[in-house]
């Protein structure tokens, strides 16, 4: 694959650590010339100094014959030029992040895939795992997160069919049960003391689907 990263901050940086693992072929663009000489020293890419949303910025870039590119840069209004202009060319695969979350209409109406403020997704993130200490990350994947949480003995949900729990905006994907090959969940499936739960949850519902299978999974607090 051929990709244009667009903007060599923090998050373009790594873009460009991942791209270059999957042996793609790369282009940056970035207005600092000390940004493109620092990529430069570590990877074999292209590296145009320039702003993205000069046309002859991005045909240096080699945009007519990119696969995809990625806007990553502070700035959403570069963000969308630079998309709008490499739908122009008709790149095949758009994405950009949106920066303030108020203008995510704007890149849909041209028809980029967008992600939200890395910074803010972070800090979200990390402020909402620092309150859930019994949860245990396992993957951030795209529309979501995989994670595991262990049954308690006596939690309500031992020994009650998977059925029988309350189950929404989450699935069950796998159960590590001591002594046991992996088990694949259906809805028969009884859980027991110790079971160690796969779990796959919407990225907006997470708070709620680690309450539901808190309240579920763990033994109830009780007043002191």
């Amino acid at each position: 694959m051929y990709i244009i990263i667009v903007g060599l901050g923090g998050i373009g940086r790594t873009l460009v650590s991942i791209a270059a693992e999957h042996g793609d072929s790369i282009a940056v663009v970035d207005v600092k010339e000390e940004r493109c000489n620092e990529i430069l020293e570590h990877y074999d890419v292209m590296a145009v100094v320039g702003n993205a949303t000069d046309r002859s910025i991005l045909e240096d870039a080699g945009i007519d014959r990119a696969d995809a590119i990625v806007t990553a840069t502070a700035d959403d209004a570069v963000n969308l030029m630079t998309c709008w202009l490499a739908k122009r060319y008709n790149v095949a695969n758009v994405v950009s992040i949106v920066n303030q979350l108020g203008h995510s209409d704007l890149f849909k109406e041209v028809g980029v895939k967008i992600t939200e403020n890395p910074d803010e997704l972070v800090a979200n993130r990390l402020y909402y795992w620092s309150g859930s200490p019994d949860m245990q990350q396992v993957a951030t994947i795209p529309g979501g997160t995989i994670f595991e949480m262990t049954v308690e003995e006596g939690a309500p949900s031992v020994d009650k069919e998977i059925r029988q729990l309350r189950v929404k905006d989450f699935v069950f994907i796998a159960i590590n049960r001591e002594g046991k090959e992996l088990i694949i969940p259906n809805g028969l499936i009884k859980l027991q003391a110790n079971d160690k739960i796969t779990v796959f949850t919407k990225k907006e519902a997470e708070e709620a689907s680690f309450k539901s299978l808190t309240e579920q999974l763990k033994v109830p607090k009780t007043e002191e």
